[in-house]
């Protein structure tokens, strides 16, 4: 069987993903054959692995770090958040129910036999499979039946590495408190730490990092110091998003919305040099100054309507119209733009109806089958190619699907409104294919750059590679994986 170790992190956050990408590239680029594996994951950021199925964004990227397609196996349960208390619970990429969350601490025992299955199969095909933990192992109230991080370990036999963020304060607590409050045998598999986010001299930190192998008997692996070029990956959470903040150039608004789904579409979008991006938080108007405004995916199309008018950005968004700025709506946000969205079944909430924002002419009804899969389309108004993917129940129809934005396999996909300045669509991903991107943006008025986003995303792993390569001990830390 392949070598394995685990990533855990004093608390969610912390910079575990991203370290498991590293780490990942690292080991690949020394001849590994190496994958990734999150036994649990808790993201509405999705990604479409093979035949139609999802796993975590952040699992893609550490796939994509090892030089291997996404597979549902390097993520076998993913909880996707529909409500603060409920979460629709994906197993080994497919649906199974949708769960409370006092629901799921019964349910969690009985998802393990396909964590472990998920887990051998990648370890039998590969030298090194690199784990990643979910939340905190401090969390010892979840340690029962736990599969996120402890309790795998414990059962898959995977040794432990403690990630602290010495950003958010406190590092020495963090994994002091934390080997304090596990189980003896807990903290006996932990054969070391390591401390994340460090801005400015890491030799500052010196005497704190000397108290913290003294109080835990724990050996260092590094500081690592703050990532700078960390924005330029895909985000694991939507706090994460991150763009750099520019003062001039073509506007583009982005509403967080409460539960946002696949934000990594703008991705591409905030690598242009000549692209000013705002994600608008709650509470904030759309800017007066804005070109375009994005309504992004969503896992409660329903539920963030409402929040949506909750925060006054109905209003703005037709004063933005008015102004003769333009609109794109995005999979949950195209559903928005409509007349109405009906959910008779009760699919992402409570059965009922609500208004839609009547900026195209279309009515979405929830229900069927999830929609998995990747495409290939051409978009109607430029009429270039451009690779996408879909994830979302629920169908649209109206006039405004006679003037669709883009072809899959000879059908109309998506809608545009009679003027061209509101415009919908289904796909996913859309922006990370270089000559659309530019071709749709000078459509709007923009400058593209002529960023190759897929060259980028490569030239960031590998330097993020090389900057774990610089801090950390890193063939000490591939050494441990048994």
């Amino acid at each position: 069987m392949a070598r394995a170790l685990m990533v855990q992190g004093t608390g969610s956050n912390v910079g575990k993903s991203m370290l498991v990408a590293g780490l990942c590239r690292a080991a690949r680029r020394r001849g590994i054959s190496v994958a990734p594996f999150k036994p649990q994951n808790m993201s509405n950021n999705a990604a479409v692995a093979q035949e139609g199925h999802e796993i975590g964004r952040a699992q893609a990227l550490q796939a994509r770090a090892c030089g291997l397609a996404p597979h549902t196996d390097m993520n076998p349960v993913l909880l996707k958040p529909e409500t603060d208390t409920g979460a629709q619970v994906i197993v080994q990429g497919k649906r199974l129910t949708t769960a409370r969350a006092r629901d799921y601490a019964r349910l969690k025992p009985q998802l393990l036999n396909a964590v472990l299955d998920s887990f051998h199969r990648l370890r039998a095909a590969h030298d090194l499979v690199i784990v990643e933990g979910a939340g905190s192992p401090a969390e010892v109230n979840l340690r029962k039946g736990d599969i996120a991080n402890m309790g795998f370990a414990e059962a898959a036999e995977v040794p432990v590495v403690l990630c602290g963020d010495i950003d958010r304060g406190g590092v020495i607590a963090q994994i002091v408190g934390t080997q304090a409050v596990m189980a003896p045998q807990d903290a006996g598999r932990v054969q070391g730490f390591l401390v994340n986010k460090f801005r400015g001299d890491p030799s500052l930190f010196d005497d704190g990092y000397a108290m913290i192998e003294q109080h835990t008997g724990w050996r260092g692996f590094g500081v690592v110091p703050w990532f700078s070029d960390a924005w330029k990956l895909p985000a694991e959470d939507a706090l994460d998003i991150g763009a750099p903040v520019r003062a001039n150039g073509f506007h583009i608004a982005c509403l967080r919305l409460s539960r946002i789904a696949n934000f990594d579409d703008i991705d591409p979008l905030t690598q242009e040099p000549d692209m000013r991006m705002t994600m608008l938080p709650p509470g904030q108007p759309i800017p007066a100054d804005a070109d375009l405004v994005i309504l992004p995916g969503t896992k409660s199309t329903r539920g963030d309507l409402a929040f949506l008018r909750a925060q006054g950005w109905d209003i703005d968004l037709i004063a933005h119209y008015r102004r003769g700025g333009h609109v794109l709506g995005i999979c949950g946000g195209y559903q928005m733009l409509g007349h109405e969205v009906a959910d008779p079944d009760g699919i992402e909430g409570p059965p009922g109806a609500t208004r839609g924002l009547g900026l195209l002419d279309i009515r979405t009804r929830m229900g069927g089958d999830k929609n998995l899969r990747e495409v290939c389309a051409r978009h109607t108004d430029t009429d270039l190619p451009f690779r996408g993917y879909e994830i979302h129940i629920g169908q649209s129809e109206g006039p405004d699907r006679a003037r669709p934005f883009a072809d899959v396999d000879g059908e109309p996909e998506g809608a545009v409104a009679p003027d061209g300045r509101v415009s919908g669509s289904y796909l996913h991903g859309m922006f990370a294919d270089d000559a659309f991107r530019a071709a749709w943006l000078r459509r709007l008025g923009a400058t593209p750059s002529g960023v190759n986003y897929e060259e980028t995303l490569e030239q960031t792993l590998d330097a993020l590679a090389d900057h774990l390569e610089t801090h950390l001990d890193v063939a000490g830390l591939l050494a441990l994986g048994r």
